[in-house]
């Protein structure tokens, strides 16, 4: 009987190593097994036929859940009216197996179930999923990827090869071996010794992953919650002047407005409604660069448009090709840079603090560039005291004017109160010297 089976054996290792065609029993022969629906095939088929067709077993494996087990519980629930005898050796890595599984295997009374504990002295890592089935002098054994879990043995791309080899052969007992090894070593526990203290990490590290799901789970929505933004009633009014202007063919405009009424959120809103595919945003101070990007990601939307930084010790990568670009007057109107711009690259150009649009810089800059839709200006204080006129230079388009006191009257700022010094007397004579007129 037994030389039957070794030319079974070999006759399975010419069809599956040499050639397909050689005629052999399919149960002795080298196999992937896999789960395939085209196919019909599933791993968990593959271990039920072995299972009753063995005279003994030995799982290792890494992970095994309650619904992995449960498909085969009827299987060894045979096998133990049988009083066919197996060792199943899982472990606690990263808490994986569950409690609720290694209960149903430990109360079936042909089975010793033993955990591997990695975090015990001596112990190693422990990833293996195996199958062993003794049938007398013969073993077949099934080594890859899939878990005792319901996922890996009947939905999951699971690669598992099946040999068939004598109990004499070299394969058999290097696999056999490394299977005692690990079930003798000081770090396999009986289920009966250790299932207490393991249930009590699992529960544990079930409320860890749950309270870091629930971390994530609100850190996503902060971080994709966009507050619905609305204009107020400065914004609104200036939104539609703007528009009106704009479709009266006016090539530039002037938003009056006092500080803290949010200018920078009012150009945005107005300037959203012309749908501009390219935005050039200028600033005199660098700090307020990312403030002003900052206030248009939140009324154009993060993904809606590229935006980048182009000053003199922050630019972005390659900011040429960015949709909207918030650029420092310093930068923008070098000879090089401006040059690297076409005069029509950009729809709508929004100068701050246009009461400095007199200086030679702002001059260069808007006689270069030719904007498809309007210039848009921004000031709290349009007059100067150097006779340049910054209303002639936007063409008398006041789109909105709103000064302090029309914004504290509208409570679109908080009142406040100031203190002056009616009469300051300096006896220190070096401080007399000093001078107070920037103050």
């Amino acid at each position: 009987m037994f030389e039957e089976q070794i030319e079974r054996i070999r006759k399975g290792i010419e069809t599956a190593f040499i050639s397909k065609h050689e005629v052999s029993d399919i149960m002795y022969q080298p196999q992937l097994v896999l789960n395939n629906p085209t196919e019909k095939s599933k791993v968990i088929a593959t271990l039920q036929r072995e299972l009753y067709r063995c005279d003994g077993f030995k799982f290792s494996v890494a992970f095994i859940t309650d619904s992995g087990i449960e498909g085969l519980l009827g299987t060894l629930k045979d096998l133990e009216e049988k009083d066919i005898k197996g060792q199943i050796l899982t472990s606690d890595y990263l808490c994986f197996t569950e409690p609720k599984a290694l209960a149903k295997i430990a109360q079936l009374s042909n089975i010793e179930l033993k955990i591997y504990r990695t975090q015990s002295d001596g112990a190693e890592g422990f990833h293996t999923k195996g199958y062993i089935f003794s049938d007398e002098e013969v073993y077949h054994i099934i080594i890859g990827s899939a878990n005792l879990t319901q996922y890996a043995l009947s939905v999951n791309k699971e690669w598992n090869t099946k040999v068939v080899t004598t109990n004499q052969g070299a394969y058999a007992q290097t696999i056999v071996g490394e299977f005692e090894e690990m079930w003798n070593s000081p770090a396999s526990q009986l289920y009966d010794d250790c299932i207490v203290e393991y249930t009590q990490e699992y529960e544990a590290k079930k409320r860890q992953l749950q309270l870091q799901r629930q971390q994530a789970s609100i850190q996503s929505t902060l971080s994709s919650y966009v507050p619905k933004l609305k204009p107020n009633t400065m914004q609104v009014a200036f939104m539609d002047s703007l528009d009106n202007l704009v479709k009266d063919g006016k090539k530039k405009a002037l938003l009056i407005s006092a500080t803290g009424t949010g200018k920078t959120y009012a150009s945005a809103f107005g300037v959203q409604r012309l749908q501009p595919k390219r935005i050039l945003f200028i600033v005199h101070r660098e700090q307020i660069l990312k403030q002003a990007m900052d206030t248009y990601q939140k009324v154009f939307g993060n993904k809606a448009h590229s935006m980048g930084i182009l000053s003199g010790n922050t630019t972005d990568a390659s900011i040429k090709d960015r949709d909207f670009i918030f650029a420092t007057i310093q930068t923008i109107s070098r000879d090089h840079t401006l040059n690297s711009f076409s005069k029509n690259d950009f729809d709508v150009i929004i100068i701050d603090e246009a009461h400095r649009t007199g200086g030679a810089t702002y001059q260069k800059v808007m006689q270069y560039f030719k904007p498809k839709y309007l210039y848009l200006g921004m000031t709290a204080t349009p007059e100067r005291s150097d006779n340049f006129n910054v209303y002639e230079l936007f063409d008398y388009n006041i789109a909105y004017e709103i000064r302090l006191q029309h914004a504290l009257e509208d409570r679109l700022l908080c009142p406040f109160h100031y203190f002056g010094i009616a009469d300051l007397k300096i006896d220190d004579e070096s401080v007399k010297t000093q001078d107070f007129s920037r103050l």
